[in-house]
C-alpha cells in the first residue's frame, strides 16, 4: 500500500468556472482575457476552444482564426477565488485536503485502507460527484493518485479532460519513460535546455542517472529530491519550497510603450514587496521580462543581499530595466518575480541600523494599504500605473484580497 497522494486538478478552469456562472456559455468554445482587446492574449480557454488549438496565451486575433465562434469574456477573478475555496471544502468533506498547490490544484492525503489501489479510485469518483453535486458540473477534473505528490500530479496531466489516473510505485519509473521532459513538473524550458547538456533528453534518461548525477545537473540538492520523486519516494517538504513571488500584466494596448510598462512594472514591484513581508520571507533575486507583440521575450535577473526593502528592489529594477533592447518592438506584457527566497529565521540581517527603521516604515505603510486600499500609499514611480496590478491570478498563487485588490 504505497499511495500516498491524491491530487484534484481542474480543468480549464477559468473558463469552466465561467461557463457555471453564465449557463449560455456551456458547451461553447471560450477565451478568458484580461480586456477586450484583438492583440492582447487569453489567459484561459474552455474545453471547446482547446479543441480548435485555442490555449493560454493565444492572441485574441489568433484564436478567431482558429475558432471563429469563439465568445471572449474580461476575467473576474474575484469569481475564480469563490469557486476555489467551494471546491476546496467540497473537496475536504470526502478526503483531507493536504495542501491547496493552486488556483486549480489541490493535494490530498491518503491514509490507512485508503491507501488499497480499488479504494483509492472509489474515493477519486467521489470527490468528481462531490464536486459535481456541490460546486457545478462544469468543473471538470482531472485526478492523478500515486506514491507521493508528484507522481499524483504527473498521473493528473496524462488523461485530459476528466481523467483518473492511478500510478503505484512498483511501476516507477518505467511508467513514465513515454513522457517528454516538459511533461514532468518543475522541468520548464531553461531546466530541460540544462538537462540537455548533461546529456539527458528523455524521461528514461533522467531516470537512469543516479542520485549524484541529477544533483549536479540541478546544481544542488534539487536533483537529489528529483532523483526520490521519479521513484515514488515520500519526500518530505522542504522550507524552500517557497520558490518565488511574481506578477505580470498584460498591456492594454494604448499602455504598449517604454514609459508604461516601466511604470506598470514598477507597480508590480511595490505589490510583490508587499506580499514578500507579509509571507516573512527576503528575496535575493529579482528578475523581470518583457513579451513583445511579435512573440519575443527580453528577460534580466540581478542577484541582492537578501531583502524586504522596497527602495532597493525599486534601484534594482531601474538598473534592469536600461539593460533592455534599444528597439523599438511594441511591448505585450510585463513580469517581475522575487527568488532565491530566505525565511525569517534565516535572515542574518543588516550591520546598519536603518533596516530596523525601514522595517518600521512598511509595517505602516503595509497597514496603510491594507487597510485603506492599493493606492493609499505608493512610490512616486509608479503613478502612471496606479489603475494596474489589481487582483490578479497566477495558477500558482491565490491572491489575499487584503493585499492584492
Amino acid at each position: 500500500m504505497t499511495l500516498r497522494s491524491l491530487l484534484v486538478d481542474f480543468n480549464s478552469y477559468f473558463a469552466s468556472v465561467e461557463q457555471q456562472a453564465q449557463p449560455r456559455l456551456r458547451g461553447r468554445p471560450l477565451g478568458v482575457v484580461p480586456m477586450m482587446a484583438d492583440t492582447t492574449v487569453c489567459i484561459a480557454a474552455s474545453i471547446e476552444a482547446k479543441t480548435f488549438g485555442v490555449n493560454t496565451g493565444t492572441k485574441v486575433g489568433e484564436a478567431r482564426k482558429l475558432c471563429p465562434g469563439i465568445e471572449f469574456v474580461v476575467a473576474r477573478h474575484e469569481l475564480y477565488i469563490d469557486f476555489h475555496h467551494r471546491a476546496v471544502a467540497a473537496v475536504d468533506t470526502v478526503v483531507p485536503v493536504r495542501e491547496v498547490l493552486s488556483i486549480d490544484e489541490m493535494d490530498c492525503e491518503l491514509t490507512g485502507r485508503w491507501r488499497e489501489p480499488e479504494r483509492a479510485l472509489g474515493l477519486a469518483r467521489k470527490v468528481k460527484e462531490t464536486l459535481r453535486d456541490r460546486v457545478g458540473e462544469c468543473l471538470r477534473t482531472s485526478i492523478g493518485i500515486g506514491p507521493n505528490t508528484f507522481i499524483a500530479k504527473t498521473a493528473s496531466d496524462m488523461m485530459k479532460p476528466d481523467g483518473l489516473v492511478l500510478i503505484e510505485k512498483r511501476e516507477l519509473p518505467q511508467r513514465l519513460f513515454g513522457l517528454a521532459l516538459r511533461d514532468l513538473s518543475g522541468i520548464g524550458a531553461q531546466m530541460e535546455k540544462r538537462l540537455h547538456r548533461h546529456g539527458i533528453r528523455t524521461v528514461e534518461d533522467l531516470c537512469r542517472r543516479t542520485r549524484e548525477e541529477l544533483r549536479a545537473a540541478w546544481g544542488g540538492v534539487g536533483g537529489e529530491v528529483m532523483h526520490e520523486r521519479l521513484r515514488g519516494e515520500a519526500v518530505a517538504a522542504r522550507d524552500s519550497d517557497t520558490h518565488s513571488i511574481s506578477h505580470s500584466s498584460v498591456l492594454a494596448p494604448d499602455k504598449r510603450n517604454a514609459a508604461d510598462a516601466f511604470a506598470i512594472l514598477n507597480r508590480l514591484v511595490q505589490k510583490a514587496a508587499m506580499r514578500l513581508r507579509k509571507s516573512g520571507h527576503y528575496a535575493s533575486r529579482l528578475s523581470v521580462g518583457l513579451k513583445y507583440l511579435d512573440g519575443s521575450r527580453w528577460d534580466a535577473d540581478m542577484r541582492l543581499v537578501d531583502t524586504q526593502d522596497t527602495v532597493t528592489f525599486l534601484h534594482a529594477l531601474e538598473k534592469l530595466w536600461t539593460g533592455r533592447p534599444a528597439d523599438r518592438r511594441t511591448i505585450l506584457q510585463v513580469g517581475m518575480a522575487f527568488s532565491d527566497l530566505v525565511p525569517e529565521a534565516s535572515h542574518t540581517g543588516s550591520l546598519f541600523a536603518a533596516e530596523s527603521k525601514s522595517r518600521s516604515l512598511y509595517e505602516a505603510l503595509d497597514g496603510l494599504n491594507a487597510r485603506f486600499g492599493k493606492q493609499a500609499v505608493y512610490f512616486a514611480s509608479a503613478h502612471k500605473a496606479r489603475d494596474r496590478g489589481g487582483l490578479h491570478i497566477a495558477f500558482n498563487h491565490i491572491p489575499d484580497p487584503e493585499t492584492e485588490k
